[in-house]
């Protein structure tokens, strides 16, 4: 039998600090090499903005393999339409047996955010207490949670294009107990933070890096896995010192890290690594204090396997879903 979980039914089942602990973990068993990450696939045709994208990953513990088909298409906007939306399905490790197909927006936006908080469990300043956000959509909302299991979170400093936006981020984060401080100039969220969350789907960079100051620590979010998208220029990126949550996808779909190459202001071998090798112990961090440290997240069909699977496991104890024979 296979499980379908819809998003409101994922919504009751997930929380923040477990997703955090279990995409830390699939990091480091990336690093570990008891789980696979391949590239992903991303597919389009002309006739059309959209672009499809096949994330998929595999892993012994849990012995579940994962694929995820996310469609990015931006001119959803015009149609009051989500311009991401995604489906993730769950297959068994040792049999093939399929397991459950869940709806890829709670999942994404979780794991996503938690990816960033492991980022910065593992490369921030332990120190760290002010938390800097570049946008303040539910993505916004989700880092704040994430975040808040990682580090110290006293105060939160967020700039976004719209007031409407920004005061909905506040009532939404609220119950964070955290000071919230908006500031209409970007550049003074990284005057101000510590660590600095970029959570735009900006195409041009919208953020320079002359305003990296010493021993922060950025986490790049926002921008769609497009080559020629990015929020950073490259003089953040030659600042700082890199780190990916996959090489192959870096290499193959990170606009930041493809326009800083082709702008000649970084070499092919300027990323310091995956951020799993951090995780497994395989490779250092942070190793001074000064250090300028970046994760560019773009994104890994590992991280909804790990979601996945909690979801999956509390559907099973709590009898939610649907079961459906799909071999009848």
């Amino acid at each position: 039998m296979t499980l379908m979980l819809n998003a409101s039914t994922l919504e009751s089942l997930l929380d923040m600090p477990s997703t955090v602990e279990a995409v830390d973990k699939i990091f480091g068993d990336l690093s570990r090499q008891t789980a696979a990450q391949p590239t992903p696939t991303t597919m389009h045709v002309d006739s059309a903005d959209s672009r499809f994208i096949v994330m998929s990953a595999v892993a012994a513990d849990p012995a579940i393999a994962a694929v995820k088909l996310l469609a990015d298409v931006p001119s959803n906007a015009d149609r009051t339409l989500p311009t991401q939306r995604s489906m993730i399905v769950l297959a068994d490790h040792l049999t093939g047996a399929p397991l459950a197909m869940l709806d890829g927006r709670v999942p994404t936006k979780m794991r996503t955010a938690a990816a960033t908080a492991v980022a910065t469990r593992h490369l921030a300043r332990r120190d760290s207490k002010v938390l800097g956000l570049v946008g303040a959509g539910n993505l916004a909302v989700a880092h704040v949670e994430a975040l808040s299991c990682v580090m110290d979170v006293q105060r939160v400093v967020v700039w976004s294009r719209t007031e409407a936006r920004i005061e909905q981020f506040k009532k939404a984060v609220a119950r964070f107990d955290v000071d919230v401080v908006s500031v209409p100039e970007l550049e003074e969220v990284f005057t101000q933070s510590d660590v600095v969350c970029t959570l735009t789907p900006s195409v041009e960079p919208i953020i320079k890096g002359e305003w990296f100051r010493e021993g922060m620590h950025i986490n790049a979010v926002g921008a769609r896995p497009r080559p020629t998208e990015r929020e950073i220029d490259s003089q953040g990126m030659a600042r700082a010192k890199v780190f990916v949550d996959h090489l192959g996808t870096a290499q193959s779909k990170s606009g930041e890290y493809l326009m800083a190459l082709a702008e000649g202001a970084i070499g092919e071998n300027s990323i310091a690594g995956e951020l799993g090798a951090v995780v497994a112990g395989a490779l250092p961090g942070r190793g001074h204090e000064n250090d300028i440290t970046l994760f560019n997240s773009v994104g890994i069909g590992a991280l909804d396997l790990a979601i996945g699977s909690i979801a999956l496991e509390r559907a099973v104890k709590r009898g939610l879903g649907v079961e459906l024979d799909l071999s009848l």
